[in-house]
């Protein structure tokens, strides 16, 4: 049907525009149609979901809007759940149609405002409110965040372990989008897969100190794949602590303490000997051990062979899984400070060990220059995210495009 605009007697009119789809008309008095109260657009446009009688809107189709007036159009559309969250769509350039892009949840309440304008370009306006089904299956898809909640160094990576694998793509964006890191100071960061089951977060520089971290998911109710849909999940709150950064450089036997960009201490050290070099690059404290037994076949030194040990270990830092501390080393200390004589660890004076042992909490940072051991791996063996360039991490993440085929010519030119 064709809708005329209402008799009206103003003069002029102002139309404010606000961002996420709300439009405001500031008006004296004029004959111009935008000067009236928005009319009821109910018979202007057309909505796939059931309305009332107890019915439910399937989950599984997206919403679609339709102009159903050929001299009108739908000019904006704003669909949000009860938890306040947002559904993605797409106007068409005609104002003909609307449709979701983003999946609904099941199981929830939507409001949808749709702003509607007639042949004669008259405001309208249609509120409908519907609710969506429970899925048709039980399969949900857990998550819970990483570490546990507390206060950590600002190296400290964010994980999310999900309870069942992705390996599709498009299930992984839906997960990805889902899953919140907010910081206060806010930060650049993304999440990067490290497999088919875990996701880790980091930011593009390490935290800022004293910052508030907060993880949190949308997932709940949310399509993943055909047969499974998100479920409940625990946000996470960590905080940091002061910028915390010991560089170890094998080369000239010495580790430097940093706390906030300034040097609190220097400390003679030895590390791995020729064929059990200390590896490379930046690592994350995983953790403190007052007393650990170290044994050479752990790393798999034969036991009576002429490298083989058996040591009592105090005030023992742990930077790797493999077994990489920083430790106590009381047996060694005619060499710290002038040659390397360990099977990898970082060595150093009980006392020194105890005042590091005292000083770093996890998620703080040992990075080791000038060794000719390996590199540091990012993933499988502790927090080596950080020796990942920033490019490289994006790479891992599901909603970071590569580059178009004009940009990958761009960046290798074919030589003539």
């Amino acid at each position: 049907m064709s809708l005329s605009p209402r008799n009206r007697t103003v003069a002029s009119c102002t139309v404010l525009l606000v961002t996420l789809g709300a439009g405001v008309t500031a008006c004296s008095s004029d004959g111009h149609p935008l000067s009236a109260s928005p009319y009821d657009a109910t018979d202007q446009v057309s909505f796939n979901a059931p309305v009332g009688d107890g019915k439910k809107a399937n989950p599984d189709k997206p919403l679609e809007i339709t102009a159903e007036d050929s001299g009108g159009r739908i000019t904006d559309v704003t669909a949000t759940d009860a938890t306040g969250r947002y559904v993605a769509g797409e106007l068409s350039a005609d104002g003909s149609r609307w449709h979701s892009t983003s999946p609904l949840a099941a199981n929830a309440r939507y409001t949808v405002r749709v702003s509607t304008e007639n042949g004669d370009g008259a405001p309208g306006r249609k509120v409908l409110a519907f609710d969506t089904g429970r899925p048709t299956t039980k399969k949900r898809l857990g998550v819970e965040f990483g570490p546990k909640a507390g206060t950590y160094g600002v190296g400290q990576p964010v994980t999310a372990e999900l309870s069942k694998p992705l390996k599709d793509k498009a299930a992984r964006k839906v997960v990805e989008r889902a899953l919140k890191v907010v910081s206060q100071p806010a930060v650049q960061g993304t999440w990067h897969w490290v497999d088919n089951k875990t996701l880790h977060y980091r930011p593009r520089e390490y935290w800022p100190a004293h910052a508030t971290i907060r993880a949190y998911s949308n997932l709940e109710g949310i399509k993943v794949a055909e047969r499974l849909w998100g479920g409940k999940t625990k946000p996470l709150k960590l905080t940091t602590g002061d910028r915390v950064e010991a560089v170890t450089d094998a080369a000239a036997h010495s580790m430097a303490v940093y706390r906030n960009g300034k040097v609190i201490k220097e400390i003679p050290i030895t590390t791995g000997k020729p064929g059990f070099e200390t590896r490379n690059g930046v690592k994350v404290v995983l953790g403190k051990e007052y007393f650990v037994r170290m044994r050479s076949t752990s790393i798999g030194i034969a036991e009576g062979s002429a490298e083989s040990y058996d040591l009592p270990v105090y005030y023992a830092t742990r930077v790797t899984w493999s077994g990489e501390y920083v430790h106590a080393a009381p047996w060694s200390t005619g060499s710290q400070g002038s040659a390397n004589v360990s099977h990898g660890c970082t060595g150093m004076s009980t006392a020194n060990a105890a005042w590091f042992f005292k000083t770093v909490r996890a998620g703080d940072l040992v990075k080791v220059v000038n060794s000719n051991g390996d590199m540091m791996p990012a993933f499988g063996n502790g927090h080596g995210e950080w020796n990942l360039d920033w490019q490289n991490w994006q790479k891992g993440s599901a909603l970071v495009e590569g580059p178009s085929p004009e940009e990958r010519a761009r960046l290798s030119p074919v030589s003539a």
